[in-house]
């Protein structure tokens, strides 16, 4: 009875966060599909190996997703070597928010992209990961000074790119 227990306060763990953790996982895929397919095998992983381990859940879960988006990665890779085709990126473009009419929020997609990797996957953790400089920095191999740091020059680029865009 009390794996039954322990199951449903995970699902319900689950859905309450999982939108952030697949706005996570989409930082490192090329499709929502993919986010999907990405946030789905790190659940798995991390019920299945990391549920029981000491620590923040959130900050476990997100090394998963990280993992398996890189799997995924590279999986891609070597199809795409064998094949000997070239890497051509077809569909929807990269979206940052829920699809939307407005053009604020589309100028700050663009922004967003527009970020070098280090400062763009920073945003995404510490705003839809929700996770402190300190996880940030495990997460990434950096000291939370650095992670932090990265942060600040992300936002001060957006903020000059709404700017220039004369976005208010």
């Amino acid at each position: 009875m009390k794996g039954d227990h322990e199951s449903k306060q995970w699902r319900e763990w689950f859905v309450e966060n999982g939108s952030r953790f697949l706005l996570c996982a989409r930082q490192w895929t090329r499709s929502m599909a993919d986010a999907e397919d990405v946030l789905q095998e790190a659940f798995v992983r991390y019920w299945r190996n990391q549920r029981h381990l000491p620590g923040d859940p959130a900050a476990l879960l997100i090394t998963s997703i990280r993992r398996a988006a890189l799997d995924l990665a590279r999986k891609e890779t070597r199809r795409n070597n064998r094949e000997q085709s070239a890497l051509v990126l077809e569909g929807d473009p990269i979206t940052w928010f829920q699809p939307t009419e407005d053009e604020r929020e589309r100028r700050l997609q663009e922004a967003i992209g527009e970020l070098p990797a280090a400062q763009r996957e920073v945003v995404a953790l510490k705003i839809w990961g929700e996770l402190t400089f300190e996880q940030i920095g495990e997460q990434l191999a950096c000291s939370p000074n650095t992670a932090a740091s990265r942060y600040r020059y992300a936002l001060g680029r957006l903020k000059e790119a709404l700017q220039a865009r004369h976005v208010r």
